[in-house]
């Protein structure tokens, strides 16, 4: 079992030690493979309104998400998510349970929907995770990603209406 609490200034370390190998893959994020450790916390801690963290019974941190607009002014009323789970955590139903937590904090904090701008069509894992969760494709732009294996991949938007 998991808990899912908001992030302290001392779990970083923990975090960034499962994100950064995410980001260096460049297989499924669209951040700069190199990006440093102070953009990387920027992006996800300084930038967005809550980023929060889901620990498992003996206090690790095996996951995180953050919450933000997704667009200023007269669209900041749908938000934006993005998702990390530890590998060693991966099919425990971590990802699923921080999705539906961060709903449910979109819609306490008054968001009205939900997108995802970039979701790799090659991580059909994550494609048919949100699709169970309400998410529809609301589009697909072509070669949108460039894939550090595949070479340039489609990248789907994604959208879920909270109201």
């Amino acid at each position: 079992m998991f808990h899912i609490r908001p992030l302290q200034a001392a779990d970083w370390p923990a975090v960034w030690a499962f994100m950064a190998p995410v980001f260096r893959a460049g297989e499924t994020y669209a951040f700069d493979p190199a990006i440093t450790e102070a953009e990387a916390h920027q992006v996800w801690v300084g930038t967005p309104l809550a980023t929060l963290v889901a620990e498992d019974a003996q206090g690790q941190i095996i996951g995180t998400y953050y919450l933000k607009a997704n667009q200023p002014g007269l669209g900041s009323h749908v938000c934006n998510c993005g998702y990390l789970v530890a590998e060693s955590a991966r099919g425990q139903g971590v990802a699923a349970a921080l999705c539906e937590h961060s709903q449910q904090l979109a819609v306490a904090q008054g968001f009205r929907a939900m997108q995802f701008n970039l979701v790799v069509a090659t991580n059909t894992g994550a494609v048919r995770l949100w699709q169970k969760l309400g998410f529809e494709i609301a589009g697909s732009l072509p070669g949108a990603f460039h894939h550090r294996r595949l070479g340039y991949v489609d990248a789907h938007v994604m959208y879920k209406s909270l109201v």
